[in-house]
């Protein structure tokens, strides 16, 4: 039995594909009733079913309402389903929870530009820049995403 059921837990980790990292932080230990909503909610993020990320990460963060990355990626699946006014909310309280999270900084950036305000992005890219002015992938995705914006705005 306990096989089977560790052969089951390596094929669904292998199978689930790779979401971006917020930081180092989203890999710390949930609160036990969160964990499992959590986890259910970045397997459905590798599935981009985003009502069903939403859903568990709502779930997650009623048992741990101060987990950065729980509301980080909270308002990225609101994003990403285009609830944008959600989206910003739950990335608002991730940065107020901890304001040198990476993938929120990130994200809330991207968000700007789907709604069409580049000066925030840059403010968002601006912090990242101070947070991590060596290699960062957050930083060099929302500088990306910046810049297509701007090479499609011309």
């Amino acid at each position: 039995m306990k096989t089977a059921l560790s052969v089951t837990l390596c094929a669904l980790a292998l199978a689930a594909p790779a979401v971006a990292r917020a930081d180092d932080s989203e890999f710390q230990p949930r609160a036990s009733g969160a964990a499992s909503d959590y986890d259910s909610g970045k397997i459905a993020i590798g599935r981009k079913d985003w009502k069903a990320a939403a859903a568990a990460f709502e779930a997650a963060a009623r048992s741990d309402p101060n987990d950065a990355d729980i509301q980080n990626l909270l308002g990225y699946s609101h994003r990403k389903l285009g609830n944008m006014n959600l989206a910003f909310r739950y990335y608002a309280r991730a940065l107020e929870l901890n304001p040198k999270h990476l993938g929120a900084h990130e994200y809330v950036g991207e968000a700007y530009l789907m709604v069409n305000n580049p000066a925030k992005a840059r403010e968002h890219l601006a912090a990242l820049e101070k947070l991590c002015p060596a290699k960062c992938e957050e930083r060099d995705d929302l500088r990306k995403a910046l810049a297509d914006f701007e090479k499609k705005a011309r």
